[in-house]
């Protein structure tokens, strides 16, 4: 008799066959494990449910029953009442909420639900105000005392068939499932056996068992990436071949004196961390987290500079050639006085300026690079690189920083970011860095007032304010979501349609310019120079004003259709404004109802914080959003999420920083999880053969 196996194909387990298993390959499902780890996206707890004859007023509870009829209406002064009258056997229970006109539309007549909540009794009838709703299935024969799971499905395979199968693999497999944390591991952090925990996932007869088995699951997911992280970790800063820059007194005095500028505390914090790093002799891995209009660029050039002083060559990379120039721009005024020979290495240079570049960086005869990845080609060589800078490197790829290390060099890392990065996605996308965080704005920056246009009136004002604005020798931005009108039907938001306009309606009697990305180099610059200079009253733009744009007299930023943008993009934006000696003003124009747009742009009136807005943007859109697309894909995790996990986040963090670091990954009984790391995360984290 052959014996039991998780690699055994599906459509051998009991109740699946051939044309079932076809369906199951949909959802990645070919084996007996495959299944297994199938596990529940939810559960429904029925434990508590009661018949309507045995609630009590204010006691929570959860009553189950059958959609017989649906009401929506406005009441007095706009205010809105929907309400469900559930059938539930024994009796009815009517949901209500108030303010709420899009919760009808989620039900329908005949739909089993279940309501959660403290009911009243009024007019002789049960009521629950603004209950938490579940939609149940219809085979769901008798809802009392059981906790279900609920399992992604594909079409062809029901919820209690999906159910079925996993029990059968359950009862017959899952004593199989192996568990890769020893066993006195296991007992320190109070986690349950893994056999065990699949099957209190898959069977839980009380929510506690469930929990407990998600935890140890959700566990073993974040401990394996943070592993990963650590030997990576590891692997970069334990090489003794970095380049050992001491910045002396007379070194850092020169620096500063270029600036027109003190730094700030905050600044200052962030300069001696680095200044630390740099003279370690060990690999600087660091990233540098600031504000909006924090001085991240002005801590970067001090860095580039200190190297410089030391004899090495230093470089920038940014994402896209546009934020490459602006940092060019930033650096040439800072170092207008200064002999340090500098270039910039992006995409658009011809054969011949390519050539000449190349060489003088091969020679060291340029000292400090500006680039896009064009710095990281193969063809670029380097004299004596001692430090790189990626800016804004969530657009990068994770593998990215290697093509800059050699087995003779291994340059200081400082990665940056303008926009504020939520707690847990630094510690799982940037997990292997040491992190500085800048959030003090320097003295003089003005507060910026927020506000939501929405109607015909507030539009008017808007407008007759950004006029007054003007009149007052003031500046202004507006900022579009696009370039052109040609591809969408609504086109009142275009870039060109809105400069077009303008000119005719509002601000006929104002100077407009236009800038966006797909203009030429020059053009572009020369209307950010006119604006700079004040020739330019008003600049209509799409996103390329978002970070790098620095006129201390514009006031008001106008965004129009602002629920296209995400929050920390809004932020972004809303930092071009209240940076000269005057109060700053954001105006986000949205015509939309729906409840998430609105939450958002609630958040960007509430705070200017970038990092709390960071946060509420995470919370409310997930890690996948919060920098759009990223090469490097969707964080590595199975189970886990990252938003409700924190907690176990830091955890795991802080458990998988110390066996690396002290050894004990090392020895023989963490063996089996080392392998099961390298398998998972190895080729993603470029680990080698570290392990």
């Amino acid at each position: 008799m052959t014996e039991p196996s998780l690699d055994t194909p599906i459509q051998f387990l009991q109740g699946v066959g051939s044309e079932r298993a076809e369906l199951l390959a949909k959802l990645g499902i070919e084996t007996v494990e495959d299944l297994l780890w199938h596990l529940p996206r939810s559960v429904l707890d029925l434990t508590d449910v009661r018949p309507v004859n045995e609630l009590e007023e204010d006691q929570l509870a959860s009553v189950c029953g059958k959609v017989v009829d649906l009401d929506a209406r406005t009441i007095s002064r706009g205010r809105t009442i929907s309400a469900i009258l559930l059938d539930c056997g024994t009796g009815f229970l009517k949901g209500t909420w108030f303010n709420q006109p899009w919760v009808i539309k989620r039900f329908f007549q005949g739909q089993l639900l279940m309501f959660s909540g403290k009911p009243k009794r009024r007019s002789g009838k049960w009521e629950m105000s603004h209950p938490q709703y579940q939609v149940l299935e219809e085979d769901l024969d008798d809802p009392q005392g059981v906790v279900l799971p609920r399992y992604s499905l594909t079409e062809g395979i029901k919820m209690y068939q999906m159910r079925r199968m996993v029990r059968t693999a359950v009862e017959e497999y899952a004593q199989l499932i192996p568990d890769y944390l020893p066993e006195p591991f296991r007992e320190e952090h109070g986690l349950l056996p893994l056999a065990q925990a699949v099957i209190q996932m898959h069977k839980p007869q009380t929510m506690q068992e469930y929990e407990a088995g998600v935890r140890r699951v959700i566990f073993d997911d974040l401990l394996e990436f943070q592993l990963g992280l650590a030997m990576r970790r590891r692997q970069w800063t334990c090489v003794d071949n970095a380049p050992l820059i001491k910045v002396t007194a007379k070194v850092d005095a020169r620096i500063r004196r270029l600036f027109p500028f003190d730094f700030t505390e905050g600044q200052d914090q962030a300069i001696q961390e680095i200044k630390t790093d740099l003279g370690s002799g060990r690999a600087m891995h660091r990233m540098l987290q600031a504000d909006v209009g924090a001085g991240k660029t002005a801590i970067a050039i001090y860095a580039m500079l200190a190297t410089i002083a030391a004899g090495k060559q230093a470089v920038l990379m940014a994402p896209t050639e546009l934020l490459a120039v602006q940092h060019w721009d930033t650096i040439n005024r800072i170092l207008n006085q200064s002999r340090v020979k500098r270039c910039v290495l992006t995409g658009s240079l011809s054969s011949a300026e390519r050539k000449a570049t190349l060489e003088q960086i091969a020679s060291g005869e340029q000292q400090l690079i500006v680039g896009t990845q064009a710095v990281v080609q193969k063809d670029v060589q380097y004299h004596d690189l001692g430090l790189v800078i990626i800016d804004e490197q969530h657009k990068f790829g994770v593998m990215q920083r290697a093509h800059f290390t050699s087995e003779a060099n291994t340059p200081h890392m400082l990665v940056m970011t303008a926009t504020p990065i939520p707690r847990s996605l630094c510690l799982t996308q940037f997990g292997e860095l040491d992190i500085s965080i800048n959030s003090e704005l320097p003295p003089g920056r003005q507060p910026v007032t927020t506000s939501r246009i929405s109607t015909t009136p507030q539009r008017k004002k808007a407008w007759d304010f950004l006029r007054a604005q003007i009149e007052a020798g003031r500046q202004a931005y507006i900022v579009c979501p696009r370039i052109d009108s040609e591809l969408e039907e609504n086109s009142r938001s275009s870039a060109e349609e809105v400069y077009r306009k303008l000119q005719k309606s509002e601000l006929a009697s104002a100077s407009i310019g236009l800038v966006h990305g797909q203009m030429d180099r020059e053009e572009r610059a020369q209307i950010m120079e006119q604006f700079h200079q004040g020739k330019i009253q008003v600049l209509v733009s799409t996103t390329v004003v978002e970070v790098g744009v620095d006129v201390p007299n514009a006031t008001l930023m106008v965004i129009l259709q602002a629920d296209r943008f995400g929050l920390s993009q809004l932020h972004q934006l809303r930092g071009r404004v209240g940076r000269g000696i005057h109060s700053g003003y954001c105006f986000l124009f949205s015509y939309t109802e729906s409840e998430e747009a609105l939450k958002r742009l609630a958040v960007m009136e509430q705070t200017t914080n970038g990092f709390e807005i960071a946060e509420a943007d995470f919370q409310a859109r997930g890690p996948g959003d919060i920098f759009g697309t990223r090469q490097h894909g969707e964080l590595p995790l199975r189970v886990a999420d990252l938003r409700r996990d924190d907690d176990l986040l830091q955890e795991t963090r802080e458990i998988a920083l110390r066996l690396v670091e002290k050894g004990e990954f090392d020895q023989p009984r963490f063996a089996p999880l080392k392998i099961r790391v390298l398998d998972r995360f190895g080729q993603l984290l470029d680990l080698g053969q570290s392990g």
